[in-house]
């Protein structure tokens, strides 16, 4: 039992020493790749054919997810030796937008808490991060209206999403849910655990703050109070656990933008992303729409935001299948850009 305990150790010893010979000409091959390409340390599109081709190659048993992130944190790294990345996100620490930006740029990035959504958008538009995370729709709450006010005025360019299955747990001081008198939490986070909540806690006050990782912080100082939050913020703030996965949708995910001042290239599976408003006269709203039809482009989101301009005006918030550049949904924009009274295109980026 030793002796071949000792050999299979001895194996994963030098399967280890080949892995780390591998990882560093790696390494040495995208610092090269880095004093040659356009100045742009992150490529959406070409990490996007990367992760694509390693799943599709995944031999097992590591599971597909288990890979992508495996090689989003040796992509991180590498692109560490080339330029490092700052990325602003929705803080404080321990919160989902954390989670997604670590989720797709890694842990070889320099992750800036933001006390905001505008906060975000600023830094990025400033330059004091190279990139932002932001949160845009809920599987059972919908869009995130704030973000999609700033993406209308914005000059920056959506390079990216990321689809995160979201957990929610409740956290306390004790960890006893006797004692739980009030609860704190994102109003987002306390619409997705509506029901569970009412079940089991109908006579705790439910107290709205500005994010759940505040929620654990809050929580954390005061008797009586419980947090809705992600797992991590209990280790972050010394909580106990009361209950896990209390979202009412056992399905619940949050989809983010990664926010950037540079265009895309196609990846060759891509997603369009823009907001017009219809001309002031009948039948403007389906005009709108038929261009994509008899282009052949599918149309995958359709949002309705008050335009902020006008009484009863409205914007249209748009996703689509298909690169900009792709000859079909090129076709549908440049006829799009005749019938609309406005049309701002926010990105093109690969599809999560």
């Amino acid at each position: 039992m030793a002796g071949e305990l000792k050999k299979l150790r001895d194996r994963i010893d030098r399967l280890d020493d080949e892995i780390l010979k591998l990882v560093s000409q790696r390494a040495a091959v995208a610092k090269e790749i880095g004093h040659v390409k356009n100045g742009l340390a992150y490529r959406p599109e070409r990490e996007a054919q990367v992760l694509a081709r390693i799943r599709a190659a995944n031999p097992g048993p590591l599971s597909k997810e288990g890979v992508t992130q495996l090689f989003v944190e040796l992509m991180s790294v590498c692109r560490a030796l080339e330029q490092p990345l700052s990325v602003g996100y929705l803080g404080p620490r321990g919160t989902f937008s954390e989670e997604a930006a670590v989720r797709r740029f890694g842990s070889g990035a320099q992750a800036v808490p933001c006390g905001s959504i505008d906060e975000v958008f600023r830094k990025v538009e400033a330059g004091q991060v190279s990139y932002g995370v932001v949160p845009v729709e809920n599987s059972t709450e919908g869009a995130i209206g704030r973000t999609l006010d700033l993406l209308l005025g914005t000059p920056l360019k959506i390079c990216g999403e990321i689809v995160l299955p979201v957990h929610h747990c409740l956290m306390s001081r004790t960890g006893a849910a006797r004692s739980v008198k009030k609860i704190y939490s994102h109003a987002q986070s306390l619409a997705q655990c509506h029901e569970w909540l009412s079940q089991n806690f109908p006579q705790a006050a439910r107290v709205p703050v500005v994010s759940n990782s505040e929620a654990a912080r809050l929580a954390s100082g005061e008797k009586g109070t419980a947090a809705i939050a992600a797992k991590p913020a209990a280790a972050l703030y010394a909580l106990k656990l009361v209950a896990e996965n209390i979202e009412d949708e056992p399905d619940n995910t949050t989809r983010f933008l990664v926010l950037g001042r540079q265009d895309v290239a196609p990846s060759g599976k891509d997603k369009t992303s823009m907001v017009m408003s219809a001309k002031n006269r009948p039948g403007a709203v389906h005009a709108l729409l038929t261009p994509l039809a008899e282009n052949g482009v599918s149309m995958t989101k359709l949002e309705s935001r008050p335009s902020r301009t006008g009484m009863w005006e409205y914007v249209f918030f748009l996703d689509i299948e298909g690169h900009q550049e792709d000859v079909g949904v090129a076709r549908a924009l440049a006829e799009l850009r005749e019938k609309a009274a406005f049309l701002k295109i926010l990105g093109s980026y690969p599809a999560a």
